[in-house]
């Protein structure tokens, strides 16, 4: 069968949340844009995530998309970790003093309804099998489902395709870390008995269980037994799961009517390099970590948000390659960051000897009982209180994440949902000396004047 050949702006491989998010920005900016997606669509079972941090809320306002995504979940504004461990998440300085409870395939079908609209060529039922990177471009091997290959040539390529990131597998690049936690069983059920809160976690040192409803009747329980790890091949049977959550919560709510049943492992692992060449790597493609703390589809569309108006501006001539680089430099500390928190959040919920139970209890007590360790730690985990780096005798505005800034014209988050920087120009307040093309304008009533990116944070500050 004869190789077809075709061009793009931007080859982005995998269709999840990342992959979805970043194809829609650049498609919503101009660009060609093909979107390669091994399955045949998006699978509700394959669910994972049901956590949308206030700062992932954040970015999808900025995109018009905050509000409709709400009305799919329920809303906490406390978040319980183990034990008497938690966050008040009302008092967080964003317009989301919360976080969202939402089936991950909410977000995904959200996002693909954008791409589509904005004219993303998706090749669902395609696998990429082969990849050739060179200094000016990129061309991606692909097959479909019926055998037909297509080589599709474009500038930059893009792996938002998994922990099993077969882009990642192409450039030959290390995945380094272990696996966390073994024989972590995977159900979806009914419950006779309904659970009192939204989210449901508990244990002890040798078992914990986490339960989330998807709105349709069907609870998500994920569980662990340290004294039954077995190999992922072992069948699994729900009265597995129940006693696992009969161990962890005391209770198993009467789980019943299975519709899916799974075992897996849960990895920390993280890509050196997030950039190679012409080619990128986003989500769990470059970072993998446990489920504590429900960051893992969050820090994956923060990383496409940072990416996408970047390769944007290189794409149309308004920026050099060079602000590339910038994209590793900013997010991979992020990555580390969440690998972590997330890390030491598992362990401690892991605690099983005497000595560990004790430190718990003592980490349990300073968070609850230190407001800045309490605010440090809201602002990691919903993603708000992340900034990136700035140079040597900028402002130390520089770098930070900007709040929806009441303004003249409007919310700011509406103003960057044109996917250009925002010039919040004070009250005789002072401008950059050199300002990008097709700014926005924004105006209020402080002295001070900030230079806001595309994806919310602040590239120049200055006041009077």
């Amino acid at each position: 069968m004869p190789t077809s050949k075709e061009s793009s702006d931007v080859i982005v491989v995998g269709a999840g949340p990342t992959g979805l998010l970043l194809a829609g920005d650049l498609a919503t900016a101009g660009l060609r844009v093909t979107l390669v997606e091994r399955r045949s669509h998006t699978a509700g079972n394959l669910t994972r995530a049901f956590a949308v941090h206030a700062r992932t809320l954040e970015v999808l306002d900025a995109r018009g998309l905050a509000d409709e995504l709400l009305k799919t979940g329920r809303t906490l504004t406390r978040l319980a970790f183990f034990g008497s461990l938690s966050l008040d998440l009302s008092k967080l300085r964003s317009r989301f003093p919360l976080v969202l409870i939402t089936p991950q395939y909410e977000v995904e079908q959200l996002l693909e309804r954008r791409a589509l609209a904005a004219g993303v060529d998706f090749r669902y039922d395609t696998e990429l099998v082969g990849l050739q990177a060179r200094t000016t471009s990129v061309t991606a091997q692909l097959k479909s489902a019926d055998g037909e290959l297509t080589d599709i040539e474009a500038p930059y390529l893009v792996g938002a395709d998994g922990v099993h990131s077969t882009v990642r597998e192409a450039l030959g690049l290390p995945f380094p870390g272990e696996s966390v936690i073994k024989s972590i069983v995977l159900a979806d059920v009914r419950l006779e008995e309904e659970p009192e809160s939204v989210i449901t976690v508990g244990g002890q040192g040798d078992a914990f269980t986490f339960m989330v409803p998807f709105g349709d009747g069907y609870y998500r329980v994920m569980g662990w037994d340290r004294h039954h790890e077995v190999p992922e091949s072992d069948p699994i049977e729900l009265d597995e799961v129940r006693d696992i959550a009969r161990t962890a919560l005391g209770n198993d709510f009467g789980m019943h009517e299975p519709r899916f049943l799974s075992r897996f492992h849960s990895d920390e692992r993280q890509v050196p390099a997030y950039r190679t060449g012409r080619v990128f790597l986003a989500g769990d493609a470059a970072h993998v970590h446990s489920p504590a703390g429900g960051q893992g589809m969050n820090t994956g569309l923060q990383d496409a948000a940072n990416l996408s108006w970047k390769l944007a501006a290189v794409l149309r001539g308004r920026a050099e390659d060079e602000l590339l680089d910038t994209y590793h430099a900013e997010r991979h500390p992020v990555g580390a960051l969440v690998l972590r928190t997330s890390g030491a959040l598992i362990r401690v919920a892991m605690a099983h000897s005497p000595v560990q139970r004790a430190g718990r209890a003592v980490v349990t007590r300073v968070f609850n009982s230190l407001r800045p360790v309490t605010s440090r730690a809201m602002g990691m985990v919903s993603g708000i209180g992340i900034s990136y780096g700035r140079g040597r005798g900028e402002h130390l505005l520089v770098g930070r994440r900007v709040p929806d800034l009441a303004l003249a014209e409007g919310r700011l988050y509406e103003l960057l949902r044109k996917g250009e920087y925002v010039l919040v120009a004070g009250v005789d307040g002072p401008v950059p000396s050199e300002i990008p093309p097709h700014t926005v304008r924004g105006h209020w009533a402080r002295r001070s004047s900030l230079l806001v990116r595309p994806d919310g944070y602040v590239a120049w500050a200055g006041e009077v």
